[in-house]
């Protein structure tokens, strides 16, 4: 019989990223509401001295898979060794994040074991002994609540930065296991030959506590500069919607939205943005959202807590001047 809750830690660089620790909170509580067993399954290279972190934020029992091919992300290789595990400790609940790797995984997983998934989900719940997932659907507009058969595993992903995480015991360990697993290489279809880091440093645009954005109103690529000067001072990441991203001012990676990444800051500045349902869809479900914008009928008032209806270029730098001087 199918039974305890499984979460999928993300690792990058052997570095455990920010949405396994929402995971395995979120993940505690269920198991914690259902009297079950939380599971934190782990992947990568030299990579098993990482796990006793995972126990310190409420994982029982922490499944280890390390291996040199799995030290950096293939699709191929990991829903082999993830699919494997799953079947072999048969939990009722499988949780991954909402991240670009935990998409890509999550729909191949759910694939390969047969079971139906809810994708991007902000609130987990169980209901006569079924989980009941809650995600956005319409861009935002609506939020559909999904419910499951007895087909097991209920699998879902969480969107990054919306689960409270929580506060580390050190006291609190976790039983590691090392997995079982078989890994042909001929299995692995793919092979990552290098990879090109963002050298900038900063916090990546999932993760970020604190995002300025600028959009179409920046008037170009230098407007910018403002923006990352703000940044700067407050501890924020940079961000852009999809038409300063078309018009070549900023990197896709900085791109946030429907077709972009997918946000959920404690603050979201957005300046010059009109609020197009597609930005509105990815970043929606920020704590405080602040709207700077000349358009006072702009859509993005509709959603922001805050508004300034006036030119940004005259709003964002008396900020930076105002903040260097609380600084």
């Amino acid at each position: 019989m199918s039974q305890g809750v499984m979460i999928i830690a993300e690792q990058r660089d052997g570095d455990i990223r920010k949405i396994s620790y929402e995971l395995i909170s979120e993940g505690r509580r269920l198991a914690d509401s259902s009297g079950q067993e939380l599971t934190a399954v782990l992947l990568g290279s030299n990579i098993k001295d990482k796990a006793a972190k995972l126990g310190n934020y409420g994982a029982d029992k922490v499944i280890v898979a390390d291996d040199p091919r799995l030290g950096t992300y293939t699709t191929d290789a990991y829903v082999s060794v993830i699919a494997q595990i799953v079947k072999s400790n048969d939990p009722a609940i499988l949780l991954l994040g909402a991240s670009t790797q935990g998409k890509d995984l999550a729909a191949r997983i759910s694939a390969r074991l047969g079971v139906g998934m809810a994708q991007d989900c902000i609130q987990f719940s169980i209901e006569h002994g079924r989980l009941n997932a809650v995600r956005p659907i319409y861009a935002g507009k609506a939020y559909a609540s999904v419910t499951y058969s007895d087909n097991y595993p209920h699998m879902a992903t969480a969107r990054p930065n919306v689960m409270a995480i929580n506060t580390p015991d050190e006291s609190r360990t976790a039983q590691v296991i090392e997995a079982s697993f078989i890994l042909d290489d001929g299995d692995i279809k793919t092979k990552v030959v290098d990879a090109i880091k963002d050298k900038s440093g900063k916090v990546d645009l999932t993760e970020a506590d604190k995002i300025v954005s600028g959009g179409r109103g920046m008037k170009g690529p230098e407007g910018y500069g403002i923006l990352e000067e703000l940044a700067e001072l407050i501890g924020a990441t940079v961000g852009a919607s999809r038409s300063a991203v078309d018009a070549g001012w900023r990197p896709h990676s900085d791109q946030v939205g429907q077709t972009g990444k997918v946000v959920s800051p404690n603050l979201y500045i957005a300046c010059g943005i009109s609020g197009a349902i597609q930005h509105l869809a990815g970043m929606s479900t920020s704590k405080i959202i602040v709207a700077i914008n000349k358009d006072p009928d702009a859509p993005i008032f509709q959603k922001a807590d805050y508004g300034v209806v006036d030119d940004l270029f005259n709003v964002i730098p008396a900020m930076n001047k105002e903040i260097k001087k609380i600084l």
